[in-house]
């Protein structure tokens, strides 16, 4: 029976005082930090900034992004996974920091196990683009040059363990040639210094030099997806080119600290599933030439046996070499 002498808000104190921190305001009450592991410009950080403008309509509170590059990406994962688990840090990741990491940093200081998956939020095509004014204007003439020149073809990508560096590290195994890779902060500064004749072509997604090619500043060669992606129409794919084992498709996903309550996951998917449901961002998706997760794939439990068997595949991917 409760003591009646105690007065009731001295009461209401003490009981709020043994709630759990979520427990004590509505999730989420106040602004949310995105975190993205590369520079502005790349695929991750333009996907990031639109499902962050649409997950905010539905959560009603402003998601903050903050760009955090270096390491392929696994700087901004380290700082993610000590950041508290309380849904106001959550980050956007891939395959290459998400599975590609463990196989290429020895000292990486996360784990599969420090994240929580919150939702897949998009699926891009990758491809190898060149510079316009390279003499290869095939794939198969690019494979050529790099067999009869080993080493002397350049091509750029977002950093080691990025997305973009295993899209390289795929083409070269494929075509069983020798190429300098180029590393840099993230997918975007990479573009800039193709356009700019600084390398000669770049491993990247649709979504981030689509408009590039459209435009003649660059020249794709070959998308690595099984059919041509809606917007190139006029780029091959591997297969199509003459490499049909270069095939590689990419994800971002969203992710939180460990120990974030199932609950506010459970928010934060249920604004993922708002946001990919709007008319506006299926719009700019097919502008970027991104495709949206079905409701199955976007799910939490979907994303871990995505990067359970990602981390597998990376590992055989890179063998020996850093």
């Amino acid at each position: 029976m409760l003591n009646h002498s105690v007065p009731a808000a001295l009461l209401a104190l003490t009981l709020a005082a043994a709630l759990p921190a979520g427990a004590q305001e509505a999730y989420p009450a106040r602004p949310i930090t995105m975190i993205v592991p590369f520079a502005a410009g790349g695929t991750s950080d333009v996907i990031a900034r639109i499902v962050a403008e649409a997950m905010s309509r539905s959560l009603g509170q402003r998601i903050i992004h903050e760009n955090v590059g270096g390491a392929g990406g696994t700087v901004a994962l380290a700082r993610a996974a000590r950041a508290a688990p309380d849904g106001y840090t959550i980050f956007i990741g891939n395959s290459g920091t998400n599975a590609a990491a463990y196989a290429i940093y020895p000292d990486i200081r996360y784990t599969p196990e420090s994240f929580a998956p919150i939702g897949l939020v998009a699926k891009t095509n990758s491809m190898i683009a060149l510079r316009a004014d390279h003499p290869a204007t095939t794939l198969a003439a690019l494979v050529a040059e790099a067999k009869a020149k080993p080493g002397t073809i350049r091509l750029g990508h977002a950093g080691v363990g990025s997305q973009n560096y295993l899209i390289c590290r795929a083409f070269m195994e494929a075509a069983g040639v020798e190429v300098t890779l180029v590393s840099y902060r993230g997918a975007g500064p990479a573009l800039n210094d193709l356009m700019g004749g600084h390398v000669d072509g770049v491993c990247d997604a649709a979504t981030s030099v689509g408009q590039a090619i459209n435009a003649g500043r660059i020249r794709g060669l070959a998308v690595a997806s099984p059919a041509r992606v809606p917007g190139l129409a006029d780029v091959p794919t591997a297969a199509e080119a003459g490499l049909p084992a270069f095939q590689m498709q990419n994800w971002n996903a969203l992710f939180a600290p460990a120990g974030t309550p199932p609950a506010v996951i459970a928010r934060l998917n249920r604004a993922i599933a708002e946001a990919l449901e709007s008319d506006d961002l299926k719009k700019r998706y097919a502008e970027l030439m991104a495709s949206a997760p079905g409701a199955e794939e976007r799910a939490p439990e979907a994303v871990t046996p995505l990067v359970t068997s990602d981390i597998i595949r990376f590992r055989r991917l890179m063998g020996p070499r850093p």
